[in-house]
C-alpha cells in the first residue's frame, strides 16, 4: 500500500465491513476487554469534524442509578410508541413493531452515551457560522466511525434511539452545553446476519442506490 492508496484486497474487506455493520439488537453478556471503550474513543476521534472542533463527547454509564433512569425512560418511550404505531400504522406494522427487540439495555456489557459539545472554542468556529448544525453532524460521524472500528473487531453496537432526550441528559448530568446525540449498547452480538433486522421483520426494505442519486 502506498500512501492514500488501498489495494482491491482491502476495498472488498473494507465493503463486507460496510455490508456486516449491523444495529445489533441481541448481545451477549461476555465482558469486552478492558479498556475496548477508551480504545475505540481513540480512533472515534480520528473522524472529520466541521473546523477540526472535535466536539464529540462520549460518556460511559457504568454505574446502576443512570443505568436503571435510562432503562426506564425507555420502557415509558417505548409503550408509548408502540401506542403510535397501533393508532397510525397498519396492523401488520404495528406488530412487526411489537416483535421487535429494541433495546440492548439488560444484556449488553457496555453503555455509553454521545454528547456534542456546541459551546466547544475548538475549531474556533470555522464552518458554523450558517450552519451551526455541523457540530451534530460531527459528533455522528465520530459514532459511525467508532461503529466500524468496533465491528471490525467483531463487537456490535446499538443505537436506542427511543428515548426522551432531555431526561437522558438529566439522567447523565451531561453539562447544559452537551447536546445529546445518542445512547449506544455495546458488546458481542448474540446472532450475526447482514441483513437489517427491519428488513428481515418486513418493517421496511433497503432502497436501491438509484432511488437516491440525483443530477442537476
Amino acid at each position: 500500500m502506498t500512501a492514500g492508496r488501498f489495494d482491491e484486497g482491502f476495498r472488498a474487506s473494507l465493503h463486507d465491513l460496510l455490508v456486516w455493520r449491523r444495529d445489533v439488537r441481541r448481545f451477549r453478556r461476555d465482558a469486552l476487554p478492558e479498556g475496548t471503550l477508551e480504545r475505540l474513543v481513540a480512533l472515534a476521534c480520528l473522524a472529520p469534524s466541521v473546523g477540526l472542533s472535535q466536539p464529540w463527547r462520549f460518556l460511559s454509564v457504568e454505574s446502576k442509578a443512570p443505568r436503571e433512569a435510562v432503562r426506564a425512560n425507555f420502557e415509558r418511550s417505548n409503550a408509548e410508541a408502540l401506542r403510535a404505531q397501533k393508532r397510525d400504522k397498519t396492523d401488520d406494522k404495528a406488530a412487526a413493531y411489537a416483535r421487535l427487540k429494541l433495546a440492548g439495555l439488560d444484556e449488553a456489557p457496555c453503555q455509553f452515551a454521545v454528547f456534542a459539545d456546541r459551546a466547544t472554542s475548538q475549531g474556533h468556529g470555522l464552518g458554523r457560522l450558517t450552519m451551526p448544525e455541523t457540530i451534530d453532524y460531527s459528533a455522528v460521524m465520530a459514532v459511525h466511525t467508532l461503529w466500524l472500528a468496533a465491528r471490525a473487531e467483531g463487537i456490535g453496537l446499538g443505537w436506542v434511539s427511543i428515548l426522551d432526550p432531555a431526561e437522558v441528559a438529566s439522567a447523565l448530568e451531561a453539562p447544559p452545553d452537551w447536546v445529546f446525540i445518542g445512547y449506544f449498547c455495546m458488546g458481542y452480538p448474540a446472532e450475526a446476519d447482514s441483513v437489517p433486522l427491519l428488513e428481515r421483520e418486513g418493517w421496511e426494505t433497503r432502497r436501491p442506490p438509484a432511488s437516491v442519486f440525483f443530477k442537476r
